[in-house]
């Protein structure tokens, strides 16, 4: 009798628990297509060449390349995605260096200051970085690094803070054991040898997910970005050059074009997180576990 009351119980709560990750399964499936219909939206606009206005449908009524076409023959689009990818690249390898080394040094040793230090950059990093763009841009006019010139100057300015981010790379070091470091030192080992022979290959996550997030930034920066460049094309990203066929008067004829330069730009992307997001996981939840 015992026995059938358990397993009642248990085909209760087995019928509790599919119902219940039923109910979560549609919730989440309808918020994925909820999220996902503007991108799938964008990318069948971008095949669409019956007109070039934005139209009350979705599915396009003649299908083409032309805009794809037109986007690198007759627009500075190919100038703007190099400036971009050019960008991205540099503070991807210059910031990694940065943050490892960064994090490396205020995870492993300890030096007078080393706290005050960690704190200063915390509570310095709370504040938004457009508060200095008045100042950040007048340095860079005067090092005639705007307009169209505008492409060092950001690389600059990404790479001038890059030892603020160390505090998901610093966690991730310290969980590494330090009885690694200290055995490598008593056979002779320098500092940079334990770095670079010891710790690195033990981080791949937190190294990926450096690169990840270096990379990303310059890719999708807006903001600083249009303020720099000043509507000069030659120093333009793509956010901005894209933002600038949204206006009033030119919105009519470069929509699809718009919508064609925003599938373009989002491929990178998708094929990095396509194949690294599993070392990006593991480098957030791994630099997550220690401060």
């Amino acid at each position: 009798m015992s026995m059938n009351n358990n397993e009642k119980r248990h085909m209760k709560q087995s019928t509790k628990n599919r119902i219940s990750n039923t109910v979560i399964y549609i919730i989440l499936i309808l918020m994925s297509i909820i999220w996902l219909i503007p991108f799938v939206s964008i990318v069948l606009q971008s095949f669409r060449i019956e007109s070039t206005l934005q139209v009350g449908y979705v599915i396009p009524k003649q299908w083409g390349l032309d805009n794809y076409i037109k986007l690198f023959k007759e627009t500075s689009f190919p100038i703007w995605y190099l400036n971009t990818l050019f960008i991205a690249l540099i503070v991807a390898l210059v910031q990694t260096l940065v943050v490892l080394s960064m994090s490396y040094t205020l995870s492993r040793l300890r030096f007078k200051g080393r706290k005050f230090l960690m704190n200063f950059m915390l509570v310095l990093g709370l504040f938004p970085g457009f508060l200095t763009m008045i100042v950040l841009y007048t340095v860079l006019k005067d090092l005639n690094m705007i307009m169209a010139n505008a492409v060092p100057g950001l690389i600059l300015v990404y790479v001038a803070s890059s030892g603020m981010g160390y505090y998901i790379s610093k966690g991730f070091f310290d969980t590494i054991p330090r009885s690694l470091d200290e055995a490598a030192r008593i056979d002779g080992a320098t500092r940079f040898q334990v770095f670079y022979q010891i710790i690195m290959p033990l981080s791949k996550p937190i190294v990926i997910y450096t690169i990840l997030t270096a990379f990303l930034g310059p890719w999708g920066d807006f903001i600083f970005a249009r303020y720099i460049s000043n509507y000069n094309s030659s120093g333009m990203n793509v956010a901005v050059g894209l933002w600038s066929w949204l206006q009033k008067d030119t919105i009519a004829q470069k929509y699809t074009l718009f919508c064609a330069g925003g599938v373009i730009v989002a491929i990178p992307v998708t094929i990095l997180f396509m194949c690294l997001q599993k070392y990006y996981v593991e480098g957030v939840t791994g630099g997550a576990v220690k401060g």
